[in-house]
């Protein structure tokens, strides 16, 4: 049997991967659960190289996922943010990326409030690159723990239906997601305030707009809840937080309208009683834990293909 490699040489974006890529990395993932429930966490797969983590926006699961995820393959990992960096003296980003690869670290990632920003310093750098997160634009690593998760609990992707709600505009989550359901067959339904919608939707073929969120919830097999992104917002785009939570927030009154068997979903962190209540999100149909789960090992399987272990 042929081994399958990913032959790209860095993760920026899920726009422009194919099927076979996201389904390598699903399955790559897969096989590295089993790491993180040993006694002992470790596999020497990436041992001798080194991972920097480049963080210019706060993080918390993302961030410390991907460090998990480089010291249970035995990497060495080096945490690097911006607050307390050479940034703070009035460094630029790429001064700081060409003295970081002058140290040759096998893999980069990098959050940062910039759009392209992983682009740009992947176009400068000889080391791998994993975008993990570019202001509004993408969140690959996101998208894919989402989509292990979904597969997980729903076997497979084709003729799903999964509802996306809340501020589309301003989510990288929102966006990876849009490009990665359809593409495995999955149908997507889209909404929030008109305020916080994308202006060009046919950017993303296979999703669809609703009005309301009980148009949206309507049937569906998946619920993707997102927070309201303030940081990415020059005004504010919505009256309040009590309205916002009234008329777009998911309870156990709207969750109804889904399937039974539906699962409800949260990239984190949640603000409890505005985009969704403690009930839903601590709820029997919650996987909002099992997605930070799956995050160890997505971000392990992107390591892992991205470090040269499959060619």
């Amino acid at each position: 049997m042929k081994k399958r490699i990913f032959s790209r040489k860095d993760l920026l974006a899920i726009k422009g991967l194919g099927e076979d890529d996201l389904t390598l990395i699903l399955d790559t993932a897969e096989s590295f659960k089993e790491i993180s429930r040993r006694p002992i966490k470790k596999v020497p797969t990436l041992r001798g190289q080194t991972i920097i983590n480049l963080f210019y926006e706060p993080s918390t699961r993302t961030r410390s996922s991907f460090e998990i995820a480089a010291k249970r393959l035995s990497a060495d990992a080096i945490n690097i943010s911006a607050s307390t960096s050479s940034v703070v003296k009035g460094e630029t980003l790429l001064d700081t990326v060409k003295n970081l690869q002058a140290m040759a670290p096998d893999i980069i990632v990098i959050r940062h409030a910039c759009v392209g920003a992983p682009h740009l310093i992947a176009s400068r750098v000889d080391a791998r690159v994993v975008n993990a997160g570019d202001g509004a634009n993408e969140h690959p690593s996101q998208a894919l723990l989402d989509l292990l998760t979904i597969r997980e609990h729903k076997k497979n992707f084709a003729g799903l239906k999964v509802a996306i709600i809340g501020d589309i505009a301003h989510s990288r989550v929102a966006r990876s997601n849009m490009h990665a359901l359809p593409l495995l067959g999955a149908e997507v339904r889209v909404c929030g305030p008109p305020t916080m919608l994308p202006l060009r939707m046919d950017a993303f073929p296979g999703v669809s707009t609703c009005a309301s969120p009980e148009e949206a919830l309507e049937g569906v097999d998946v619920v993707m809840m997102l927070r309201i992104q303030l940081e990415r917002q020059d005004r504010t785009l919505f009256p309040s937080v009590n309205e916002y939570a009234r008329l777009f927030g998911l309870n156990a009154s709207r969750l109804k309208l889904a399937k039974k068997d539906a699962i409800v979903m949260h990239p984190g962190p949640m603000n409890r009683g505005v985009e969704i209540s403690s009930a839903v999100a601590d709820g029997e149909r919650s996987v909002i834990l099992d997605q930070v789960e799956n995050g160890v090992a997505v971000r392990m399987a992107i390591l892992y293909l991205l470090g040269g272990i499959a060619e």
